[in-house]
């Protein structure tokens, strides 16, 4: 294994082998224990994409908050789950499925489309020209938006998706979906997390349907893996600190020394990171 190898698995927090169980109660424990903390608090605000780490991060955020009120013996606490397509989302068909495994207390709908072509529109009429793929990151920032009011609105902290396999390549918007208060599977890799969806019975169509950030309206549905030029299997493996093809492990690498920025906070005069 490298330097360079061991740091990224040490930065990430990434373990070769887990206990679903435990990180289950891990992850419940951790979101109990934040919501005790500030009293003033009462809902936890997620966006479901309707991919495997939303839905995850969705159900745990569901059984902590029931786990909560049956302590306090009241229903002080919600989880609210939030839809928010750009126009039909291509997946829809998942909707009843996850929704249905998670349970979450409130379903919230805000349809994104309106205010992305808005914000467009002005932009265009600045001077400036966004590309589709650009387009697609503020898709990823109108939706971090609403989380964001929602929560304010109704006493609440907004629920990061991000995991130690996306984190390793940047692969999200930066102040778009990489925006959160709190990130409960960070430290799990991409086949950790069907591990805990498993345990927890989810349908396994949940699981097992093809990862897609679908930001882009040229590419609609674009596969992870095509994006990233690399399997998730691949970078799981590595995260594991087993040997990977050398290309792959090269271009990995790159891309994480490349994104440093995007796990780092804004850069003051006593940063040396970035230098």
């Amino acid at each position: 294994m490298s330097d360079l190898q061991r740091t990224i698995i040490e930065a990430l927090k990434v373990q070769p082998t887990i206990d679903s169980d435990e990180e289950i109660r891990r992850s419940i424990d951790f979101l109990k224990d934040y919501m005790k903390k500030y009293s003033f608090l009462e809902t936890f605000v997620l966006g479901l994409s309707l991919g495997q780490d939303s839905t995850l991060t969705g159900k745990l955020a569901q059984l902590a908050v029931n786990e909560l009120n049956e302590e306090k013996g009241e229903k002080k606490y919600r989880f609210i789950g939030v839809r928010l397509p750009y126009g039909l989302q291509g997946d829809e068909h998942d909707a009843d499925a996850v929704l249905s495994f998670i349970e979450p207390d409130e379903v919230i709908t805000v349809n994104v489309k309106p205010s992305v072509d808005a914000s467009i529109k002005s932009l265009n009429d600045a001077g400036i020209e966004l590309t589709d793929f650009l387009k697609g990151n503020e898709k990823a920032r109108e939706r971090m938006k609403v989380q964001y009011s929602i929560a304010a609105a109704r006493r609440g902290v907004v629920l990061g998706t991000d995991h130690s396999a996306e984190a390793v390549t940047g692969f999200y918007t930066k102040f778009g979906d990489g925006a959160a208060d709190l990130v409960p599977i960070f430290r799990l890799n991409k086949r950790q997390g069907k591990m805990l969806l498993k345990e927890l019975e989810a349908p396994e169509q949940l699981y097992l349907k093809t990862p897609t950030a679908d930001l882009e309206d040229d590419r609609p549905g674009l596969p992870d893996e095509v994006a990233l030029g690399i399997t998730y299997d691949e970078i799981d493996d590595y995260l594991e600190g087993k040997q990977i093809k050398a290309e792959s492990q090269k271009k990995l690498e790159e891309t994480y020394l490349k994104t440093e920025h995007k796990r780092q906070g804004p850069i003051t005069v006593f940063d040396e990171w970035w230098k």
